[in-house]
């Protein structure tokens, strides 16, 4: 679910309604609309009667205008250790004694005023009598509550008080007597038992515009016109599977479609914004070519009949994957076939094939509660990648990182049994709830192997090991001396007590580099192994250890020659933090030459254009190469990129979706005035969000003081991300986008309390700094303005500032005079890649 800000921005004919119940929670509306979160809890009573509950709900809209709505799944924060932080009730779940069978939902939206009509009718079963009813709920007011005995025999009840308690978010309804024994019915607007071990069917109804979609979780059964308003119809869908709530979801807009099969015989639609259908197809092609893989792969068909994707335009989160019904941000599923880059169509599969493994492993099968989330999203964060291999081996995608814990236990059961293992969990615990035990479990009777022994060691304690490798040659046999060691950031662990892992090790040798030659695990502090019949010119992998930043750039330096686009990311990657680190010292422009340098063999053998029959892995690699040369002042990049920029603009060559995020930086980065405006206007003018969002990324990189500011207050109406690059691109921006947050704290953090994006904000803004100073001074800051959804993310950023600091005094020196004593006249150091 991931993963960037999202901006308000109205669209054109796509005005839309999503509601979703989310952990617990039915969310209304996203950030940059209505943002009501409906929660309950209920005692009702023991078995043996029905008790009916109407609740009328009214909404004030908080925006005048009609909006497209996204959804945010709500789930509990996880406290950090801080005594300096404000102090809270502890987070209580809900009493066992309340469980839902089936939810009968009818929703009658107003697009036009943003309100809303709807009653559900909840059969529940019931094990304690109660005469309130406690409902989690922010910014709404319950109009009535009433209840019925079974059947209709006795008199209704009427809730005769209504107690607000806003800073818990929560609503206590009190009755007149005691709700009696018995199974019961509730009916209400939204309420939901809002935690994802609690299951039930639903039976949803929309009453919509004509013109308009709607879509829920399940395929459409009815529509007819709504007896009393004709510019209405009702539409009712097939009942649900027995699932989350927060796995429920519906959709009211104006959308085009594309549709297929699956092999499978599943229907696979792609909703868009009207007259974008063909942005549509790839996504498609992906979903199409997934679900069949993922029956093959855990033996468990898809158990819905159909399964939409559909773009929302104002969606925080990356994508989430409510069940048959999954919502994604316009740039994780649209794809442009003449205008979208590479990346994006690497993106949009990674994407698409994530939160389709959730329909099994998340869906299907629900974690028992939020602490087992990890396992959710680490497995599909795992399985995405294999999957985009399956479906785009052209890609060579799986030597990118995936979700490393279960890829090392995958690689440690082996695929066959790791499969079977997989298969006898899904279908153990299908349309039930699991925890993390559970899985390890099936996988350990699939296996043999002491899975829960190996995975406890590392999900249950913090942080990960140094594995350090030594050796030496005794006659044919190669002595293996293996151990293990906490990672520490800030420098070697030294406290007495050391905890350890338990970690499969694989060593192969030269003979067979593909193969493991012993396997063996580590499940002490050392071990010593014995390999016979090695020679001391054969190599054995691997040597591991801990070293200081010159021997990495003398590392980096000989990869020079390199054509890999996944080890140049892993450099870039690396090469990008130690640049923002270095921009703290006076030698900044030193390792700016160093990566010149570095960069500029492969950007000459790469060029500026594509050449015939030119795969997904150089288009990559020629924007990556092109942006890291050009935003390091290489000067013959920067005039090539100048030109093409002043022709793109002028309407003469279109510059290459590939090409265009590296010409963007690099124009901007040497840039003034007229650049900014330039930019500024391209984006005002752009149609695709995946353009507005190149842009958006690149628009810190700006260097002059008063562009800074400019390009800050253009974040201030758009996106956190904007403001993370300014942060990111220079000391100077670093320090005004702190300034700006602090300045303008009380609106950012209004519009974005309560979800991840003001976590995001937090940590782009911060997390470059290298002083003990300014770690404090952040430390202080939010101890006078709390921020309650992101206590652990100021934490570690203090933590990271500190490190920053750490690094510096123990390295800069030598990685000075490092960059200092390799400056030779180097003839290629200017020679940019030719024009074509």
């Amino acid at each position: 679910m991931e993963r960037h800000p999202e901006r308000r921005r109205r669209r054109r004919r796509t005005v839309g309604l999503i509601t979703d119940c989310v952990y617990g929670v039915l969310v209304l509306a996203g950030r940059h609309s209505l943002n009501y979160y409906y929660y309950y809890r209920e005692r009702l009573a023991s078995p043996s009667t029905t008790t009916t509950i109407t609740i009328t709900t009214t909404i004030t809209p908080v925006h005048q205008r009609p909006v497209a709505v996204s959804v945010n799944a709500v789930r509990p924060s996880v406290r950090a250790a801080d005594a300096t932080m404000p102090e809270r009730r502890p987070f209580v779940r809900l009493p066992a004694d309340v469980f839902p069978v089936n939810y009968g939902l009818c929703l009658k939206p107003d697009l036009k005023n943003f309100t809303f009509e709807g009653k559900l009718e909840a059969a529940v079963e019931v094990t304690q009598a109660t005469n309130q009813i406690v409902m989690n709920c922010a910014d709404i007011d319950i109009i009535t509550a009433s209840f019925v005995p079974e059947g209709g025999e006795g008199e209704e009840i009427n809730a005769t008080g209504f107690n607000y308690q806003n800073e818990d978010e929560k609503v206590t309804l009190s009755f007149p007597s005691t709700l009696q024994k018995g199974a019961t019915d509730a009916r209400r607007a939204f309420p939901c038992w809002d935690e994802p071990a609690i299951k039930a069917t639903f039976d949803i109804m929309l009453v919509v515009p004509k013109d308009r979609v709607a879509l829920s979780n399940m395929n459409v059964v009815d529509r007819k016109p709504h007896a009393q308003d004709a510019d209405l119809v009702e539409v009712k869908f097939a009942t649900t599977a027995i699932m989350s709530t927060y796995l429920v979801a519906f959709v009211i807009g104006e959308y085009d479609f594309v549709e297929a099969q699956s092999s499978d015989g599943v229907l696979v639609r792609v909703y868009t914004p009207v007259g974008k259908a063909e942005q549509g197809n790839f996504a498609l092609e992906v979903a199409t070519k997934t679900l069949p893989f993922y029956k093959d792969y855990f033996n468990v068909p898809y158990p819905l009949p159909k399964i939409d994707l559909i773009a929302i335009a104002d969606f925080a989160a990356g994508a989430m994957e409510n069940w048959g019904l999954v919502t994604y941000r316009e740039t994780a599923l649209l794809i442009d076939p003449r205008n979208s880059c590479s990346s994006s169509r690497q993106w949009v599969a990674l994407v698409v094939g994530h939160e389709l493994a959730h329909q099994w492993f998340g869906n299907l099968v629900t974690m028992e509660w939020w602490t087992h989330l990890w396992l959710n999203e680490g497995f599909a964060s795992w399985i995405e990648y294999l999957c985009v291999d399956h479906c785009f081996p052209e890609y060579d995608i799986w030597t990118h990182k995936g979700a490393s814990v279960i890829r090392m236990l995958h690689d440690y059961i082996g695929d066959e049994d790791f499969r079977k293992g997989m298969n006898a969990y899904l279908l153990k615990f299908q349309h039930k709830n699991a925890s993390t035990e559970d899985l390890w479990d099936c996988l350990e009777q699939a296996s043999g192997k002491p899975i829960a022994a190996v995975m406890s060691s590392w999900t249950q304690q913090m942080g990960f090991p140094i594995i350090v490798v030594d050796q030496e040659q005794q006659g044919d046999d190669r002595i293996i001396k293996l151990s293990q060691k906490k990672f520490c950031a800030s420098g070697p662990h030294t406290a007495k007590e050391c905890p350890s892992w338990m970690v499969p090790v694989s060593i192969c040798s030269s003979d067979d580099p593909t193969c493991a030659r012993h396997k063996v695990l580590l499940d002490g502090t050392d071990a010593t192994i014995t390999l016979s019949n090695v020679r001391p010119d054969q190599w054995v992998k691997s040597r591991a250890g801990m070293i200081n930043t010159v021997e990495v750039l003398r590392l980096m330096e000989a990869f020079v020659n390199e054509p890999n686009y996944t080890v140049w990311s892993d450099l870039s990657c690396n090469l990008g933090v130690l640049s923002s680190l270095l921009s703290h010292t006076d030698f900044h422009e030193e390792i700016q030459e160093f990566i010149r340098d570095l960069f500029t063999p492969i950007g000459l053998q790469l060029g500026w254009d594509s050449s015939t029959g030119e795969g997904h892995l150089e288009a990559l690699l020629r924007g990556l190469v092109l942006g890291k040369l050009g935003k390091a002042g290489h000067k013959a990049t920067l005039d090539e990129a100048r030109r093409r920029f002043k022709e793109h603009v002028e309407g003469r060559v279109v510059l290459s979706a590939d090409l265009r995020s590296p010409v963007y930086l690099t124009v901007l980065k040497h840039g003034d005035s007229t650049t900014l405006d330039t930019m500024l206007k391209l984006h005002k003018q752009a149609d695709m969000q995946e353009e507005r969002n190149r842009i958006e990324r690149v628009l810190g990189a700006i260097s002059a003081p008063d562009l800074i500011q400019k390009v800050l207050v253009f974040a201030l109406s758009d996106t956190v991300s904007v403001i993370g690059g300014v942060a990111e691109g220079s000391k100077q921006g670093r320090k005004a986008a702190w300034k700006f947050v602090k300045d303008n704290w009380e609106e950012l953090h209004n519009r974005y309390q309560g979800g991840f994006l003001i976590s995001r904000l937090i940590k782009l803004s911060v997390d470059g700094f290298a002083t003990d100073k300014m770690a404090a001074e952040v430390k202080n800051f939010f101890e006078s303005h709390h921020a309650p959804a992101a206590e652990r993310t100021v934490q570690q950023c203090c933590e990271n500032i500190l490190l920053n600091a750490a690094w510096l005094k123990r390295d800069a020196d030598h990685i000075h005079q490092y960059l200092l004593q390799r400056r030779t006249p180097r003839p290629l150091s200017e020679t940019a890649p030719p024009p074509v």
